[in-house]
């Protein structure tokens, strides 16, 4: 019988032990966890996802205006609109590839999750030839009055040095194409 006691009280100080062991063990990955919600290289911010944003829409956006570009380049016979296209598309490649290369610089993967701009270039490519130059100029209007707002949204919306120093090169040349389309697009109607 003192067996049985002595046998039964060892096992409830394992017992406890076990649990005192579990807590403390509980606790202490609990303070791992608090540590990693403190430390900034584990938490994004509303400037990181407005940055990534940015990259991620103006390289969709100039992707398809690269894609309208040479389509009108080879569909149109008036020669202002090819003139416009290839300065278009030239341009566009110039704001891409840095547009690419910040975000690698910044480890953001720019993939092409925007699936509208094939349609819209469908409805391009599909275009009657009398009414390809009208489509064309509405379509590419309309894309950089975009890109436009999304330049100046960045603008206001981040204190990125470089990204600012991006706007500000790139967000003249964009007005003066979208004066450009505007004005081709006035003497066609």
């Amino acid at each position: 019988m003192k067996k049985i006691q002595v046998l039964k009280a060892a096992f409830f100080k394992v017992l406890i032990l076990l649990i005192m062991i579990c807590v403390s063990s509980c606790r202490q990955n609990n303070s791992i966890e608090n540590t990693l919600k403190k430390n900034e290289a584990f938490t994004k911010n509303e400037e990181e996802e407005t940055t990534a944003f940015f990259f991620i829409e103006t390289a969709n956006l100039g992707k398809t205006i690269i894609s309208k570009s040479q389509i009108a380049q080879q569909k149109s016979s008036d020669n202002s609109i090819v003139i416009l296209g290839k300065n278009i598309e030239r341009h566009q490649n110039r704001l891409l590839q840095e547009i690419t290369e910040l975000a690698n610089k910044k480890l953001i993967i720019i993939s092409e999750i925007n699936a509208t701009h094939r349609r819209d270039t469908y409805e391009l490519i599909t275009a009657s030839p009398k009414d390809f130059n009208k489509v064309y100029l509405n379509s590419m209007k309309e894309c950089l009055e975009q890109q436009i707002k999304l330049l100046e949204t960045v603008s206001n919306e981040t204190n990125d040095k470089i990204i600012l120093k991006l706007v500000l090169k790139y967000l003249p040349e964009q007005f003066d194409l979208l004066r450009e389309t505007e004005r081709i697009s006035n003497e066609k109607n």
